[in-house]
């Protein structure tokens, strides 16, 4: 007879943790597999009902998302050449021309600049001030931390306003400037209590050791204390990304224009009599994707990070 073990799973356990995991998995997929299935759908099949599950594959709503299009008479569409390209085709198919392209790629274009670049100012002032509640000893240490805190306990609507009329006296509004300062502001505090939770993880005696080597402080952050907290850093990249990339509430107040990001242009695609739904599943797809590559390129440090600490000797 083989020996229990109280740590090691049957055979069982593991049958049934995994089927639970894969319904799981299964019931969160659904809603993604069908945006993108959406996103190759017609106009008419997006609508239909019931739903088509089995469809004919097209790219209107990827056509639609990347051009204006326009109704013309009848005689002046009939008079028209034939279409050279088969985007000219599919828009010729809805009875319109292309008028140009839409401004879906400077919206998103827009996020990527503004979304990294809070992300990356986040995790950087985030570290350095980590860092120094880690190992400084700061007088009212723990009342500056909760204070910190505190900060991304606030619903945004609770400082919308006040954020908004100082914004248009500082001609902040939309801009690029603007939007990065805020979002770097409200990821800063996450940042600081996450990483100061990797760097209390980590030995003072490997810093101590360095000094001793001839190395200042300084190098000694970067030489040693960097490389051990590498984890943490790129599991608290991810958290302040993904917040950027997705923030709404703020983006619509604050912008309209040349510093509109995608969360806030998606839900304005509007089609031929209503929302043209393609269009719009094809743009959350597109928009799902910077973040999805971002995290798998990560996950590696992503999982070592969650789970850093967990287990001490």
């Amino acid at each position: 007879m083989s020996a229990w073990s109280v740590t090691e799973p049957t055979a069982r356990s593991k049958w049934i943790a995994g089927i639970l995991v894969t319904l799981y998995a299964v019931v969160t997929l659904i809603p993604l597999l069908w945006i993108i299935s959406t996103g190759f759908k017609s106009g008419p099949d997006s609508i239909s009902y019931p739903p088509k599950v089995f469809f004919q594959p097209s790219l209107e709503g990827y056509v639609n998302l990347f051009t204006t299009r326009t109704r013309i008479g009848q005689e002046a569409f009939e008079a028209l050449p034939p279409p050279e390209t088969w985007v000219d085709r599919i828009v010729r198919r809805q009875g319109m021309v292309i008028a140009g392209p839409s401004k879906f790629g400077e919206r998103f274009l827009n996020s990527v600049i503004i979304g990294f670049g809070s992300t990356f100012l986040s995790v950087f002032l985030g570290t350095l001030a980590a860092y120094a509640f880690s190992r400084f000893r700061i007088p009212l240490k723990d009342d500056l931390l909760f204070f910190i805190l505190s900060t991304r306990m606030m619903p945004p609507i609770a400082v919308a306003i006040p954020i908004f009329l100082m914004y248009r006296t500082l001609g902040l509004s939309d801009t690029y400037l603007g939007m990065i300062l805020l979002y770097t502001a409200v990821n800063i505090s996450l940042a600081v209590w996450l990483l100061k939770g990797f760097i209390d993880e980590i030995p003072r005696e490997y810093e101590e050791a360095a000094l001793i080597d001839g190395y200042t402080r300084f190098q000694a952050f970067r030489k040693v204390v960097l490389p051990q907290a590498a984890t943490g850093i790129a599991a608290t990249t991810i958290f302040c990304l993904i917040f950027a990339w997705n923030e709404y509430a703020f983006a619509v107040l604050l912008t309209s224009g040349k510093a509109q990001t995608a969360p806030p242009f998606i839900p304005t695609i509007i089609g031929v009599g209503g929302q043209d739904w393609p269009a719009v599943a094809a743009a959350a797809t597109l928009f799902l994707l910077p973040v999805m590559i971002f995290t798998i390129l990560l996950r590696r440090h992503l999982l070592r990070g969650i789970t850093f600490g967990a287990v001490r000797k």
